[in-house]
């Protein structure tokens, strides 16, 4: 007999994955309202209820709100929920039908549940006899162990509470290289003071820097003895959160029972305890007192609970901790990973964390044949992580460029190009499933880590080559941008006190340089703001450049301001002539602003000497016509009768040579002289052959560099015929005059204005110039 409501259940979840993850799906005609006038505001409750199809829209739409607004498809990382995530999926909605049953049946069946999957994983990670406890926060474990060992150790706890750990003050002891802030949530959620935390250092001499000390731990809990403390637990790594390392769990088990304290162990190394071969270390763990499992990160299973297996043979000190419960209901949470594991089978479990492993051992072994590529394992064999960075010492040497200016920031620098190498794989290469992480000792690292990536990303073969293959081509740009640092800073100083070189360790690329004003008369608030204003419109005329270097202001909470901020470079960048050109540029923009403030009074006066000349000459006209002309009927009539040819001639200011000439010239030829043709204008194009790039030295070569890099492989620039960089960019329109010979032939716009205007259009041309600063022009009447 076939339960028509469990198989409704199973429909409706099926129907509404499909809703959610269909991301282009349309809405049917009786919600297409819906969409268009939802809100990220919250709004009131409607009186009237809605259908599911409804609500699993509005729900689709809040989640793709983001696309739908930038028209773009996420970046963000998303879980790929295949079959088995459908069955865990399926395990909260018959948990929520489970929970109505008659309590009987609900007892019999959630004991089924917890019995099962408590011994799957008991075996399957080789842990005899133990319980498991099921929990959401994958810390919960770890503070209900606690309980239950002060329940253990203080005997009147249950009854005197606190009061009984004023006689001896328990101590938990925690690895430095442990998960940031684990001990500070215990000792928070027990109720007891930081002074119970102790941090164990790690290796300083022998053995790796990210495992506990054994001896320095054997001699703190000596200390913690003789001044009357009770040593109560300690966490033990099966795999660090940022290197992957394990502790030497034996000898950590051996010490604890030497004390009688309780050993715990976390990590995810945990998983390869289900793997036909496991190494000896990872193996001690099954001697340990419990141990935390997060088999949804390793087998890519949405919203499972974390289980904390744990070996104790009294239940009510147990069910006093709280890893244990007498509500049935409670005991429902193992139902997702009950059906999950069962939808696996064993050997789906196992195939999955021998891929992961498998995919660490294939990016290690193709990052050996990277030579500027240091890589850090535990375990070259059988470690399930690595990590691996960007080394300037190894590439240094083969790049032959100077490295000797920074040697005092040298670890500050590359851990800014590391930390820029981690962003951009995970642009790239998304499913590769690779972050980066800040370690004390190696720094900024790059960590691949597929147990906790590999089944929920999908992460493939085909992953890693990819992955391999950016690498391959980011690297060289990284190596070549390194080597051209300091050039790039003495390259600046030689443009000193034009440009100013901002020493910024934590920028990845070629380095920051800054504009400085070399107006001596200003104030410092008009000198800030023309600071500000002169490296903005550098900042545009530089990202304006036919160049592949990427030109930016910089992080967005940078402590820089008003800065040019120089990307990543390849090794053919001719560095002298992108600071020339940055030099070159910003003087042209700091003399154009110069020119168009003295234009303003220059242009001011002219009018008013125009407007005076105008005047003289009408009262001449006057005098020179007499009194009857200048009637309007009688005048008409003179002037038809006795024609009489006016003396007036107009004014046209000339911006260039700033002077106020008669447009007699305009009356006698009815033309206009000294313009050139805007067609015939030279431009930078003419200078450079299609495609090619600026700021590339001579013989380099044409080939490009991968799409995939920040920066693209820039052509080759021929410099013939220029004598300043600045000349490729910004040619001159016309031969420049001596007056004009400090200004660039884009902003002296004078060049290219008519000293003529024919005498119909005077007034009409000096009204449409005047506003853009060319040429002022009064007519008489």
């Amino acid at each position: 007999m076939v339960d028509t409501t469990l198989v409704q259940v199973g429909k409706n979840l099926s129907d509404a994955m499909r809703i959610l993850e269909d991301g282009h799906r349309e809405l049917e005609a009786g919600t297409e309202r819906w969409r268009f006038s939802r809100s990220s505001i919250p709004g009131p409750l409607q009186g009237d209820g809605q259908d599911v199809a409804t609500i699993l829209h509005l729900v689709h739409n809040l989640i793709h709100e983001e696309e739908e607004e930038e028209d773009k498809p996420s970046q963000h990382r998303m879980q790929n929920v295949g079959e088995q995530g459908h069955m865990a999926l399926l395990g909260h909605s018959l948990a929520a039908y489970i929970s109505v049953l008659d309590r009987e049946r609900l007892r019999k069946l959630t004991t089924r549940i917890l019995s099962d999957t408590t011994l799957w994983l008991c075996r399957l990670f080789r842990y005899e006899n133990g319980s498991a406890y099921f929990h959401e926060d994958d810390r919960e474990g770890l503070v209900k162990v606690c309980r239950l060992v002060i329940h253990a150790r203080y005997e009147e706890y249950a009854s005197d509470g606190y009061a009984a750990l004023s006689s001896k003050q328990p101590v938990i002891y925690q690895s430095a290289s442990g998960r940031p802030g684990l001990g500070q949530h215990l000792c928070s959620q027990l109720g007891l003071p930081l002074s119970s935390l102790c941090t164990v250092p790690c290796n300083t001499i022998f053995g790796s820097q990210h495992q506990m000390d054994v001896a320095l731990l054997d001699k703190l809990i000596k200390e913690d003895i003789e001044a009357g403390k009770l040593p109560l637990l300690l966490i033990a790594n099966a795999g660090t959160p940022g290197a992957g390392h394990t502790d030497k769990l034996g000898r950590l088990k051996d010490l604890c029972d030497q004390y009688s304290m309780w050993l715990h162990v976390e990590g995810v190394n945990l998983a390869t305890l289900a793997l036909g071969q496991v190494t000896s270390t990872i193996m001690a763990a099954n001697r340990s007192d419990s141990m935390t499992l997060t088999p949804g990160q390793w087998l890519g299973l949405p919203a499972v609970t974390a289980v904390t297996l744990y070996r104790h043979e009294d239940p009510a000190l147990s069910l006093a901790a709280g890893l244990t419960s007498s509500q049935p209901v409670a005991k429902l949470r193992a139902l997702p990973l009950w059906l999950s594991l069962q939808y696996l089978g064993h050997n789906g479990i196992v195939q999955k964390i021998r891929h992961a492993a498998a995919l660490s051992q294939q990016l290690l072994q193709k990052l050996k044949t990277l030579v500027s590529i240091k890589t850090s394992v535990e375990d070259e064999l059988s470690s399930p992580v690595v990590l691996f960075k960007f080394s300037q010492e190894m590439s240094a040497a083969s790049s032959g460029g100077s490295v000797e200016g920074f040697c005092a920031g040298e670890r500050e620098v590359l851990d800014a190009f590391n930390r820029w190498l981690g962003e951009q794989l995970v642009q790239l290469v998304p499913t590769s499933g690779v972050d980066v992480v800040e370690l004390e000792d190696e720094g900024t690292c790059v960590r691949f880590s597929p147990l906790l990536t590999a089944a929920v990303l999908g992460t493939q073969q085909q992953d890693i080559d990819d992955l391999v293959e950016k690498l391959s081509e980011l690297v060289p740009v990284m190596s070549s941008t390194m080597c051209l640092r300091q050039d790039f800073r003495e390259e600046t100083h030689q443009h000193s006190p034009l440009l100013v070189y901002i020493d910024e360790l934590s920028w990845p690329g070629l380095g920051v340089v800054r504009y400085e004003p070399q107006d001596e008369g200003m104030d410092e608030s008009r000198r800030k703001q023309e600071l500000e204003k002169i490296n903005t419109e550098l900042l545009k005329k530089l990202q304006e450049l036919d160049t592949d270097i990427i030109f930016s202001t910089g992080p967005e909470f940078g402590t820089e301001e008003d800065c040019i901020f120089v990307g990543m470079v390849t090794e053919d960048v001719d560095v002298s002539e992108l600071v020339d050109t940055i030099a070159a540029l910003g003087r042209d923009i700091e003399e154009s602003g110069r020119l168009l403030e003295n234009m303003t009074e220059v242009v001011r006066k002219g009018i008013l000497e125009a407007e005076l000349q105008l005047q003289k000459a009408n009262e001449e006209k006057l005098m020179e016509e007499g009194m009857m002309r200048q009637l309007p009927l009688v005048g008409s009539v003179l002037n038809w009768f006795s024609p009489v040819q006016s003396s007036i001639k107009g004014r046209t200011f000339n911006l260039a040579a700033g002077s106020l000439d008669s447009t007699e010239v305009t009356y006698s030829t009815k033309a206009q002289a000294g313009r050139p043709s805007l067609q015939d204008t030279p431009t930078s194009s003419s200078k450079r052959l299609p495609g090619q790039r600026l700021f590339r030295r001579s013989g380099a070569g044409s080939d490009s560099f991968s799409e995939t890099s920040s920066i693209g492989q820039a052509e080759e620039t021929p410099r013939e015929g220029s004598t300043t960089p600045s000349c490729s960019i910004h040619p001159p329109i016309s031969p420049p005059t001596p007056e004009e010979d400090s200004h660039s032939a884009s902003d002296v716009v004078a060049e290219e204005t008519p000293e003529v205007l024919t005498q119909a259009g005077a007034e009409e041309a000096s009204e449409e110039r005047q506003p853009e600063g060319q040429e002022v022009e009064e007519s008489g009447r």
